[in-house]
């Protein structure tokens, strides 16, 4: 029995570089109608929105605001330093 969940990514998922720094902006179907949106950053840290957003316009508009509020920095993490 296969229960994989096929996640639908919408077409509005992009990157956006403000300054020299970039973030991915993705979102996704809930499977509840809704779509979930979260950003990563160049470090690979992940942003996620708890609520969902009712649709992809709106999703991707959060994102936008912020970057354009808070600025790019604030959905940048520091960068993981692996173990050796």
């Amino acid at each position: 029995m296969n229960d994989e969940i096929e996640v639908k990514k919408s077409a509005l998922c992009q990157a956006v570089t403000v300054g020299g720094k970039t973030v991915q902006i993705d979102i996704y179907e809930d499977g509840e109608g809704g779509w979930l949106l979260e950003v990563i950053d160049e470090h690979h840290n992940s942003t996620g929105w708890e609520d969902s957003f009712e649709t992809e316009k709106s999703a991707l508009s959060e994102a936008l605001d912020t970057i354009e509020q808070e600025g790019i920095s604030a959905l940048i993490g520091l960068p993981t330093h692996k173990l050796h």
